[in-house]
């Protein structure tokens, strides 16, 4: 599995991810700074990623939408990267369980 995190988390996390989750990225790193959240959808959707956000918008694109690009949201209000880090990292057997359940789209991580 590997992550996609919204511009509402930092890209210097990334490093941090990728022996758990190879391949992870940040949407400024895939150039997409400026888009808007179908476009950062579409991208995540077309290369396989999970998309990791602190906001609703993902979540609500996914009842709309359905997966792929399934969603972890985190709802931790405002946190250190070294807080999400270990949020991620912790939780990732709890979070690709959670998402390989049949008819999840989103999971959210407190």
């Amino acid at each position: 599995m590997k992550l996609l995190l919204d511009e509402n988390l930092s890209r210097r996390i990334v490093p941090f991810l990728q022996t758990l989750y190879p391949g992870s990225s940040q949407v400024a790193l895939e150039g997409l700074e400026q888009a808007d959240d179908a476009e950062i959808w579409r991208y995540a959707k077309d290369n396989r990623f999970v998309i990791v956000t602190k906001d609703s918008d993902f979540q609500e694109l996914s009842l709309l939408h359905g997966a792929p690009p399934k969603i972890v949201w985190l709802r931790t209000g405002n946190t250190s990267k070294a807080n999400v880090i270990q949020l991620l990292t912790e939780g990732r057997e709890a979070i690709e369980e959670g998402l390989a359940e049949e008819g999840v789209n989103c999971m959210e991580l407190e």
